[in-house]
Formats: C-alpha cells, sequence, structure tokens
C-alpha cells in the first residue's frame, strides 16, 4: 500500500470526529417568561401581549429592526425586544421607535450617558438622593424615591443625579414584572431651595421628559410630590408644558398633608419619614444593588461606539431630545418664573 494510502488510513476521518467536536457551539437561551400567571393575565389584558404569540411579536419587530436600521447598534434578544414591546403595547411600529429613540436620546447627551456606571456615581449614591422602596405598591409598582434636598450643587452638577436616575431605571427595567406593572416616583421636596431650583432649567427639564415619555420602555403609572414648597410651582410651570396629558395627569401633589400621600401609596410600604410602617428608609440597599451590577453597566454604557447610523439624527429625536440651539436655556428667564412663585 502506498505511503498515500497509509496517510489517509491512519489520519482522523469526519467520521472519527466525536459529536462533540463536530457540534456548532451552543446558542445562548432562549427566552423563558418568569411572569406568574397573575401579570401574564395583566398583560394580557393591559399590554395587549398573547404569550402563543410573543415570541412572534419578538420576531417581526427584529426583522424591521434589521430591515429599517440595519447599522443601529442594538441588542436583538428576546428579552430585550420584548420591553420595547412592552412598552408599547405590542404596537410594532410605536415600539421600534421607541428603540431608535433610545438609542438616540443616548448618543444625544454624552454627558448622562458616557462612562454611566455605578463606581462614577458613588458621592451621588452617598449622598441619599435616591432609593427604590424595599416593597412595592398594591399594583406591584416599585416605588423610586427621590430626594432633591440631599443634593448639595457645589459638590457636582445635576447632570449627576440624572445619570443615577438613569441607572436606576435600567436596573429597574430589567425585571419583567416591572415592564408589565410599571413604577412609582415619590419625590421629596422639603427644603429645595429657588437656588437649587434653578439649576432645573428648561433645557435640562425638556431633556429629562423627553427620555422618560418617548425614550426609555417604562410605565410610569403616578408621580407623588410631598413637601413641596411654594417654589414647586415654578418648577412645575416648567415641566408641564412638555408632559403630554396622559403623563401629566398622573402627577400628585399633596404638600404636607401625608394623609392624602397614603391614600395613593399605603403606610405598610412606606418608611416612617413618610409616615409610613416600614423603618427607616434605607439607601444603603438599593447603592449594592446597583454597585453589584457594576460589570453589567460597563459593559453596556463603557465601550467604544460603533460609528452612528446615519438615519439616527436630529429628526427621530423624540421631541424633548432638541438640540442645544433649539433650546436656549435662559437663566433670567427660569429665575423670573420661580420668583413669581413668592
Amino acid at each position: 500500500m502506498s505511503k498515500e494510502s497509509d496517510s489517509l488510513r491512519t489520519s482522523p476521518s469526519v467520521a472519527s470526529l466525536s459529536e462533540n467536536e463536530l457540534s456548532p457551539p451552543p446558542e445562548p437561551p432562549g427566552y423563558v417568561c418568569s411572569l406568574t400567571e397573575e401579570l401574564v393575565t395583566k398583560a394580557r389584558e393591559e399590554l395587549q401581549e398573547k404569550p402563543e404569540w410573543r415570541l412572534r411579536d419578538v420576531q417581526a419587530l427584529r426583522d424591521m429592526v434589521r430591515k429599517d436600521y440595519p447599522n443601529l447598534s442594538t441588542s436583538l434578544d428576546d428579552a430585550f425586544l420584548l420591553r420595547f414591546l412592552r412598552a408599547r403595547k405590542f404596537d410594532y411600529d410605536r415600539a421600534l421607535q421607541l428603540l431608535v429613540n433610545y438609542h438616540s436620546c443616548r448618543r444625544s447627551w454624552p454627558e448622562v450617558f458616557d462612562n454611566l456606571k455605578p463606581s462614577a456615581l458613588k458621592d451621588v449614591l452617598a449622598s441619599g438622593f435616591l432609593t427604590v422602596l424595599p416593597h412595592t405598591d398594591p399594583r406591584g409598582c416599585h416605588v423610586l424615591c427621590l430626594r432633591p434636598d440631599r443634593w448639595i450643587p457645589s459638590n457636582y452638577p445635576i447632570t449627576e443625579n440624572i445619570r443615577a436616575i438613569y441607572l436606576t431605571l435600567e436596573k429597574l427595567i430589567q425585571s419583567e414584572e416591572t415592564q408589565v406593572n410599571g413604577i412609582v416616583i415619590l419625590a421629596d421636596y422639603k427644603g429645595v431651595s429657588l437656588s437649587k431650583a434653578s439649576h432645573f432649567g428648561p433645557f435640562i427639564a425638556k431633556k429629562v421628559i423627553g427620555i422618560l415619555q418617548d425614550g426609555f420602555p417604562i410605565r410610569i403609572k403616578a408621580v407623588h410630590i410631598v413637601n413641596e414648597p411654594r417654589i414647586f410651582k415654578g418648577i412645575f410651570a416648567i415641566i408641564k408644558p412638555f408632559l403630554k396629558e396622559k403623563i401629566a395627569n398622573r402627577f400628585f401633589l399633596h404638600g404636607s398633608d401625608l394623609n392624602s400621600l397614603h391614600t395613593n401609596l399605603p403606610r405598610s410600604i412606606l418608611p416612617k419619614e413618610y409616615g409610613g410602617t416600614a423603618g427607616e428608609l434605607d439607601t444603603a440597599t438599593w447603592n449594592a444593588v446597583l454597585l453589584a451590577s457594576e460589570d453589567d453597566f460597563v459593559k453596556e454604557f463603557c465601550q467604544v461606539a460603533p460609528a452612528c447610523d446615519s438615519t439616527l439624527g436630529q429628526a427621530l429625536l423624540p421631541e424633548g431630545l432638541t438640540s442645544d440651539a433649539q433650546c436656549d436655556d435662559s437663566m433670567r428667564g427660569v429665575k423670573s418664573q420661580l420668583y413669581s412663585c413668592y
């Protein structure tokens, strides 16, 4: 037998390779629903989500992204795309626009979104500016508690607070329960002065509201304001023109009347600072949750950004995310508006 024949006979053939060596690398596991039966029913009734069509709907949105925005640098995972479908009640076109807005917002405001990770916000977290209460409300909504009085403007700019809020929203929306139930915001404006309020001018207000209304896949079910001073009338006058009627109707101003607050948020879920029975307000636990997610945020927000899709320009930004030139923030005008509240 020739050397060539020996070589062919003794070399490992394809047939002799093990099954593991032949098979392609395993794909990441597909979507597995974590919703309870009760939440599946709620999603069906409120969000038009049909479990039997869920993956078909996700695939439809994925196909639309690939066709209309082939250069959009985005995750196309089932779980990720479901956030946008749920936020827009499974309307494909609106879900696609929300996804595009989500990425446009991040590219349009580098002061907020560049290097966005918990370790870069330790000062904000340590201040107690924000936390998430440990108990949900009766509808299953997590309660995001904001305390602007804890912010000292000389320590860091207001955009750092916005960064911390966005991190919190990103963490909350990972939960399918939150995607279905939404969130509630509780904002305590006790001690907010005119000088502090003037930092939140029309430019900042318009950008933040543009993100929350049209650039992030979360359902805000209510905003409860407590301990607001007279100055808040000026703050709300700045905010209200940018609010859609549906969201504006979900703002509730309670002043110092905690009984009014308790008709919406039961005392059993509130800390004693707000007349509740759930102990003292704890900020450390939520801070630890965020800091433990450092690697996830580094992967998502701290990588070198690819070249932008040219279609993600000004025309696709939500109404609140107009350019700086279009939203000239006159501090004199803001202070004049706020002074009028006194």
